[in-house]
């Protein structure tokens, strides 16, 4: 009996959805798109996505050097929340958040979103401070979001230890509307949206070479030859520094390994989110059962998407002194992906020295909660040349000093 990858099952199976042969094909490109984004994962789907639906650009490739969802989009932890510290970062990810909540209708595809809540623990009364002080900021801004005492954690969280070792549980930041969503099913859904409208999802196709004249991109150069395109979005994560390499500018990010694990399946225990800053880690229960943890980037610029042991111990350690009953669990797979990382821990969507170029990058360690928010803005900067969304995550901000400082909110993986 022939044997088949998991993701050739899953090629196969999304091949009797219709439109979604067009998607998956390997064919060769046009010579010539209105747009061309490079990346496939749930950023640059999203923003071919809403070039169609909301501006009727759909002469549009989407360019992938592997396959389909197979970089950051199919190995993060899949939380989404929009409770973030400064104005421009709680509009987008809230943005972000509400297309969520109705993204499987739009898409007519279930991402299996789940407003389970999400829990920030404050473990200092340096947190303390900080997160309320958030919270009367989302009031501000119009994102729900509220301080509960410790007692509140314990009753969502039953088998959380409020007194650790090292760290007490003083209390916690509380997003009842946060949540999880299905990771893989985003960029299907988005990728059968966007072949549906008639654009193309070309896989295994590099881009080795930016083409420009007089100042304007004209074009890439891919290893299926070379296609030309009016505007040119970059949409690659822990790799756009190499592209922007390609097209002559330099960017402000650094490249680093973020590292997950699951356990074994278990019965149902925790309904939540939980994220614990202060001894970096998090973790939330799968629909399979599996306890899904992570915790901070690795201490050195890497490109690797494996883990490691020192990720386990220190990761696991702090979640064994906050939930003592996960220290009898086996872990049953772990892994890493590419995160961009900028100075203050903020995201650029950006116009670029060479005109028609257009980068989205630097989410660091929270892109996956950013994913439709993302493409909305993305696809009007590409569309109009300005979105409101995208005004203060500009490239300048760097030698302007306008930094929007999110290091509070994204201190650990998310």
């Amino acid at each position: 009996m022939k044997k088949y990858s998991v993701f050739a099952v899953a090629r196969e199976a999304m091949r009797h959805h219709t439109g979604w042969t067009r998607a998956w094909r390997d064919a060769a490109p046009k010579k010539r798109y209105d747009a061309i984004i490079v990346g496939a994962g749930g950023h640059g789907l999203a923003t071919a996505y809403y070039l169609g639906k909301n501006f009727g650009i759909t002469n549009v490739a989407i360019l992938e050097k592997g396959w389909l969802g197979g970089g950051n989009t199919g190995r993060n932890t899949t939380i989404i929340r929009s409770n973030y510290l400064q104005d421009p970062s709680a509009a987008i990810y809230e943005k972000s958040r509400s297309l969520y909540e109705t993204m499987s209708q739009d898409l007519n595809y279930n991402v299996m979103f789940s407003p389970r809540g999400v829990i920030m623990l404050a473990q200092t009364e340096h947190e303390v401070r900080g997160y309320k002080r958030t919270a009367h900021a989302n009031m501000l801004q119009g994102v729900p979001t509220e301080f509960i005492s410790p007692e509140k954690v314990k009753q969502l969280v039953p088998i959380i230890n409020l007194a650790g070792p090292r760290y007490p549980v003083l209390g916690g930041l509380w997003q009842a509307r946060g949540g999880t969503a299905r990771h893989d099913a985003v960029a299907w859904g988005y990728a059968r949206a966007c072949s549906d409208m008639g654009m193309d999802v070309i896989q295994r196709c590099e881009v080795t070479g930016i083409q420009s004249e007089g100042g304007k991109v004209t074009g890439v150069n891919t290893t299926r030859g070379d296609i030309s395109c009016d505007k040119l979005g970059m949409v690659v994560a822990g790799h756009s520094g190499h592209l922007a390499e390609m097209a002559g500018f330099r960017l402000p990010i650094e490249s680093v390994a973020l590292q997950a694990l699951v356990s074994e399946p278990i019965k149902p225990c925790m309904d939540v989110v939980v994220m614990a800053n202060t001894v970096h880690g998090y973790m939330s229960q799968s629909d399979k059962g599996e306890m899904v943890i992570g915790g901070g980037t690795d201490g050195y610029n890497n490109y690797t998407q494996r883990g490691s042991f020192h990720h386990i111990e220190e990761t696991v350690r702090a979640l064994v002194e906050t939930f003592p009953m996960v220290s009898r669990l086996k872990m049953l797979r772990q892994w890493g992906g590419i995160v961009d990382v900028t100075g203050d821990r903020s995201p650029i969507l950006s116009k670029t020295p060479v005109d028609g170029i257009f980068i989205n990058c630097g989410w660091g360690t929270g892109g996956f909660k950013a994913i439709p928010g993302s493409g909305w803005a993305m696809a009007e900067l590409m569309a109009k040349g300005r979105s409101p969304l995208t005004d203060a995550f500009g490239l300048e901000r760097f030698t302007e000093g306008r930094f929007i400082d999110e290091s509070v909110a994204a201190g650990v993986a998310h």
